[in-house]
């Protein structure tokens, strides 16, 4: 039952968040935003810091279960990049890519609370995009190689976006490196 609950706050805070970011707002702001009080957000997440990380895995296995299903829904491995690209690009999600990023920055920092992120923020992509990278046929050192260099890529030109705004050069920029990235190895 608690486990039922923390997961629908847990929603809750997540639908604020897309609305419009809040990792500039204090705990019980927060908690405002989303319809109940900052001591239910401590009772289930223990701190603020511990909401917004459980808040950035909620969105980044979102974000892995989406590229899943694109990758089911077509063939062509460059034009599910450029679907999920897109879907990384839409201007909606910035509030949650720039929480991401921030909670990216306190993991460098060894941060306590960040033990869980730091744990999961490469592995838990690594397996679904090594596996993609298995599926186009490339072996599996190959395919851990790529899904590295495709995460680091990605999270670099998404930074990029969320810093610049340049979309046209960025939009291409990831076009080529999907185009790149899905090429046979060279012998």
């Amino acid at each position: 039952m608690a486990g039922d609950a923390r997961e629908a706050l847990l929603d809750r805070c997540v639908g604020f968040l897309k609305e419009g970011g809040f990792s500039q707002l204090s705990l019980r702001e927060i908690a405002s935003g989303a319809g109940t009080s900052h001591r239910m957000l401590i009772y289930h997440f223990g701190s603020r810091e511990g909401l917004l990380a459980e808040v950035v895995r909620r969105i980044e296995a979102e974000q892995r279960a989406a590229l899943v299903s694109l990758a089911t829904e077509a063939d062509d491995p460059v034009e599910v990049s450029r679907r999920f690209w897109r879907r990384l690009a839409d201007p909606a999600l910035a509030p949650a890519e720039r929480l991401f990023f921030e909670i990216y920055a306190q993991a460098l920092f060894d941060r306590s609370w960040t033990e869980s992120f730091r744990a999961s923020v490469i592995t838990a992509w690594a397996g679904p995009v090594e596996e993609l990278f298995g599926q186009l046929g490339f072996d599996a050192t190959e395919a851990r190689r790529r899904a590295r260099l495709g995460l680091a890529a990605t999270r670099g030109l998404l930074l990029d976006l969320l810093i610049t705004g340049d979309r046209d050069v960025l939009d291409a920029a990831a076009d080529l490196f999907a185009r790149l990235i899905t090429e046979p190895a060279q012998p």
